[in-house]
C-alpha cells in the first residue's frame, strides 16, 4: 500500500436547515442564526512501521516535554512522587529513536532535568539518552509550591524551535496552582504565549488536585484533562497516552468557512469529544473566510459546531440557498492526506413557524451537555455549604441523572452513580471527599457521539463517511503549503503549491454503508439533509451544464458571481444552486 493511500480526512455536515423569515422575537440578533454541526473524522491505514517513528527526510514527527510536578505535596504521600517518576520513566522508554524529548521539574520555578543545563535544548531518544533520562528522574526530590504557568513558558521555550509537527507536553500535578500569584509568568499569560504552540494533556494525580485547572490548561492549549483515582493507575495511562500520541495520524487540521456575502460567522467550537472554543485565524492571502485550526488528530472523529447569521431581506423562500462553504485542509507534514470536497451550509428561508422551530439533534445534543455539566457543577456548589446545600445537591444530581439518561451517556452515568447514595435515590452519598467531585467535573467534561447503527445496517455513523457534495467556495484562497482536494470547488488559483499534500479524489473510506438523517451525502440519493437542493438539478441531471468560460470558470446566472466549474452552489451574494452546474 502506498503512502498516498494511509491517511485520509472525511466530511459531513449536519443541519437543520430552515430558518424563519421574521425577526428574532428575543432579540438576541437582528438576524437568525444557523447552527450546523461539522462532522470530521481522520482514518489511517496500512501505514508500516511505527507511526510515531520518523519519516525519513522529513526529522521526527514527534518533540514530546514531561512535566513532573515536585512540589513539596508530592511527598505527601510519597507513593505520588515514586508514581510520577514510573509514569515519567515508562514515557520515556516508548519513545522511538530519534524522537526528541525533554523532562522538566516543576516547583515555584521550572527546571531542565533531562538533558541537563549546558547542554542541547532536546535529547534524541536512543538507548543512552533514555538511560540518562531514567537516571535524572529517579533521583528527583520534591519542595516547594506549584506555579504551573512557569512550567508552561519553559516547555513552550524548549520547543519553541523545533520542526516536528507534533508539539506535545505532558503536565501532572497534584496541586491547585496555589502560588500563581508569586510566579514569575502567571498562568493566564503563559496561556496567552503557548496557545497554538504546542498541544498539552493535563493529568491529576492524589487527592488535591482542580479539576477546573486541568480544563482550563486543556481547553486553551487543545489537550484532555484526565486524573488517575490511584498512583498505581498512572503508568498504564502514560503508556496509553504515548502510544497515542505515536499514532498521530494528522498533526493539524484547519476548518476554512467562507460564507456568502451577507454572512457572519459567529462561532465555531468543538463539541466532541469535548467543548474547545476556536479562535479564528486569517484564511490565507485574499480569502474573505477563516480558519479555525485543530490539532493532534489520531484515528478519531471530532464534531464542531458552526453558527452563522444571515440576513432575511429579500430571499426567496423554500429554497436551498448557501450561507457558507466548509473545506477541510492540512498543512504539509511528510505524509500526503486525502481529503474531502468542500461542503455547503444551506439555508432555506421559511415563513412556517413550525419549520422554523426544529432543531438538528447534533445541537440538541450539546445543549444537552452543556445542561448536564452545569447541573453537576451547580450539584458539587451546593455540597461545598454542607447541611445547608444539601437539598440543592440533591436536586442537581437528580437533574444531570436525567440528562445523562437522555442522552445515552454510559460514561457519565457511571460516573454520577459514584456520588449517588443508591441506585434510583437520586441523592448526594455521605462521606464523599472533594477529589470525587473533581473526577466528576472531569467526566462531565467529555462528550459522545449519539450511538449509530454499524457500517452496513443502511445508516452507519456520519464519522466514517465522505460527505462529497462539492460546495461551491465563494472565491477563497489556499493558504501556502495545505492540500486542496482535487475536485472539489477551489477557488480559481488555488492549486496545492509545490511540496504539499497531494490528496487524491474523494475521501469515501472502503464499506462506508451510508450516513444518518440530517447529513449531508456525497450522491444524489434522496436522503433527509443532503446537500443536493429540492429542486436543484443532482449529478446526471439532463439540464444543460453551465458554459463554461476559457479562463475556467462559470458565471452564475442570478447575480454573475464567477467560480470554479464544478461549483454546485454560487458562492456569491445569492448563494443559489446553479443548475445544470458540471458534474
Amino acid at each position: 500500500m502506498t503512502v498516498a493511500e494511509e491517511t485520509e480526512v472525511t466530511l459531513a455536515v449536519g443541519q437543520q436547515k430552515e430558518l424563519p423569515v421574521a425577526p428574532d422575537p428575543a432579540g438576541r440578533h437582528p438576524d437568525p442564526e444557523m447552527h450546523a454541526i461539522l462532522e470530521i473524522g481522520v482514518r489511517s491505514r496500512g501505514r508500516p512501521g511505527h507511526p510515531g517513528a520518523p519519516v525519513p527526510g522529513t526529522g521526527p514527527a514527534l518533540a514530546e516535554v514531561l512535566i513532573v510536578d515536585t512540589s513539596r505535596s508530592m511527598l505527601h504521600p510519597a507513593a505520588k512522587l515514586h508514581a510520577a517518576k514510573d509514569a515519567t520513566v515508562a514515557a520515556v522508554r516508548m519513545l522511538p529513536d530519534g524522537t526528541a524529548f525533554a523532562v522538566l521539574s516543576g516547583r515555584f520555578d521550572a527546571t531542565l532535568v533531562h538533558p541537563g543545563a549546558g547542554g542541547a535544548v532536546l535529547a534524541v531518544a536512543g538507548p543512552g539518552e533514555r538511560e540518562a533520562a531514567e537516571r535524572a528522574v529517579r533521583i528527583l526530590d520534591a519542595d516547594g509550591g506549584t506555579a504551573i504557568g512557569t512550567w508552561l513558558d519553559l516547555a513552550r521555550r524548549v520547543l519553541k524551535d523545533h520542526p516536528a509537527p507534533v508539539k506535545h507536553v505532558l503536565l501532572l500535578t497534584d496541586g491547585r496552582n496555589e502560588h500563581d500569584h508569586r510566579a514569575a509568568m502567571s498562568l493566564e499569560t503563559a496561556l496567552d504565549a503557548c496557545e497554538g504552540r504546542f498541544v498539552c494533556d493535563a493529568w491529576g494525580i492524589g487527592g488535591d488536585w482542580d479539576a477546573g485547572l486541568l480544563l482550563r490548561i486543556t481547553r486553551r492549549l487543545h489537550g484532555r484533562a484526565r486524573a488517575v483515582r490511584a498512583e498505581s493507575e498512572l503508568t498504564t495511562a502514560y503508556e496509553e497516552l504515548v502510544a497515542g500520541l505515536l499514532g498521530t495520524a494528522v498533526p493539524e487540521l484547519r476548518i476554512r468557512l467562507t460564507p456568502t456575502p451577507g454572512t457572519v460567522i459567529r462561532q465555531v467550537k468543538q463539541v466532541v469529544p469535548s467543548e474547545q472554543e476556536l479562535p479564528p485565524v486569517p484564511a490565507g492571502s485574499g480569502g474573505r473566510g477563516a480558519e479555525y485550526v485543530t490539532r493532534a488528530w489520531g484515528d478519531e472523529v471530532r464534531h464542531f459546531q458552526v453558527v452563522l447569521t444571515a440576513d432575511p431581506t429579500g430571499r426567496e423562500t423554500g429554497e436551498d440557498l448557501q450561507l457558507a462553504a466548509v473545506e477541510i485542509a492540512v498543512p504539509d507534514f511528510g505524509r500526503p492526506v486525502r481529503l474531502p470536497a468542500p461542503q455547503p451550509v444551506l439555508v432555506r428561508w421559511t415563513d412556517n413557524p413550525l419549520d422554523a422551530s426544529r432543531q438538528h439533534p447534533g445541537v440538541r445534543r450539546h445543549e444537552l451537555y452543556q445542561q448536564a455539566g452545569a447541573a453537576v457543577a451547580g450539584a458539587y456548589r451546593a455540597w461545598l455549604r454542607g447541611t445547608d446545600g444539601r437539598d440543592t445537591a440533591d436536586r442537581e444530581l437528580t437533574r444531570a441523572l436525567a440528562l445523562a439518561t437522555e442522552l445515552g451517556d454510559t460514561q457519565l452515568l457511571g460516573a454520577l452513580r459514584l456520588i449517588e447514595a443508591a441506585p434510583g435515590t437520586g441523592r448526594v452519598r455521605s462521606g464523599l471527599k472533594d477529589v470525587d467531585w473533581q473526577h466528576l467535573i472531569l467526566s462531565s467534561a467529555l462528550t459522545t457521539p449519539p450511538e449509530q447503527p454499524a457500517a452496513g445496517s443502511g445508516e452507519g455513523r456520519a464519522a466514517a463517511r465522505s460527505a462529497d457534495a462539492a460546495g461551491a467556495l465563494g472565491g477563497s484562497a489556499a493558504s501556502p503549503g495545505l492540500a486542496t482536494p482535487r475536485g472539489s470547488a477551489a477557488p480559481p488559483g488555488s492549486a496545492a503549491p509545490p511540496g504539499s499534500a497531494n490528496p487524491r479524489g474523494s475521501a469515501t473510506p472502503p464499506g462506508a454503508a451510508g450516513v444518518p438523517p440530517g447529513f449531508a451525502t456525497p450522491d444524489g440519493a434522496a436522503t433527509p439533509g443532503r446537500a443536493t437542493p429540492d429542486g436543484a438539478a443532482p449529478a446526471g441531471s439532463a439540464d444543460p451544464p453551465l458554459p463554461v468560460r476559457p479562463d475556467g470558470l462559470i458565471e452564475c446566472p442570478g447575480c454573475k458571481w464567477l467560480g470554479p466549474a464544478d461549483s454546485v452552489y454560487c458562492g456569491g451574494k445569492c448563494g443559489r444552486p446553479l443548475r445544470g452546474a458540471p458534474a
